[in-house]
C-alpha cells in the first residue's frame, strides 16, 4: 500500500522526536498547516520541500515518492596503522521492509569474530530471510583488511532494503 506525503512526513516528523509546533517553527510555517499537511488536507509549498526534507532527513525525492535512495557505498579502507581494535567496532544492519518493518541491529565486532571463531555464528541473525545470503564471515574478513563503512546495500526483489555497515 502506497503511504501518502502527509503520512510520510507525520512518520518522519515522529521518528525524528519533533512535535507539529517544533516542525511549524523550523520552517516558519504554523502548526495548523503542519497538521493539514499531516492529514493530507494540503500540501506544503514547494519553497518548502528543500528545507522539510533536510529537516526530516530525506532527500525531497524520497520525501514526495516514498522511495529509499541507495546511496553509493562509502567503504573507507583504513592503514593497518590506523586501525581500530575489532573490540572497539560496531556492525550495523539495518532493514527496511517494502512493507514498513524496520529492523535495526547493533552488534560488537568482537561478538561477531567470537561467534564465528567458536563456530556457532550467529543464526538469530543470518537466519532471517533478509539476512541468509550474507556471510558475517566475509564482512569479518573485509574489517580485518581495514573496510569500514556501508560495506553493503542490497534492495530485493519484492522491495526489501538491507545495508550492512561498520563503525
Amino acid at each position: 500500500m502506497e503511504t501518502t506525503l502527509g503520512k510520510r512526513i507525520a512518520m518522519l516528523r515522529r521518528q525524528k522526536e519533533l512535535r507539529q509546533d517544533d516542525l511549524a517553527g523550523m520552517l516558519d510555517v504554523s502548526p495548523q498547516a503542519v497538521s493539514k499537511w499531516e492529514n493530507d488536507q494540503t500540501c506544503p509549498d514547494i519553497s518548502l520541500l528543500p528545507r522539510l526534507a533536510q529537516i526530516l532527513g530525506v532527500t525531497v525525492d524520497e520525501l514526495l515518492s516514498g522511495k529509499q535512495e541507495l546511496q553509493q557505498a562509502n567503504v573507507k579502507m583504513i592503514p593497518p596503522a590506523e586501525q581500530k581494535s575489532i573490540s572497539d567496532m560496531m556492525l550495523r544492519i539495518i532493514i527496511d521492509s517494502a512493507d514498513g518493518d524496520k529492523v535495526r541491529v547493533n552488534l560488537p565486532m568482537a561478538l561477531v569474530q567470537l561467534a564465528l571463531d567458536t563456530g556457532k555464528g550467529l543464526p538469530q541473525v543470518s537466519g532471517k530471510d533478509a539476512m541468509k545470503n550474507i556471510d558475517l564471515s566475509q564482512i569479518l574478513e573485509m574489517v580485518r583488511q581495514g573496510a569500514v563503512g556501508t560495506l553493503a546495500e542490497i534492495e530485493s526483489g519484492d522491495g526489501d532494503i538491507i545495508r550492512i555497515l561498520v563503525e
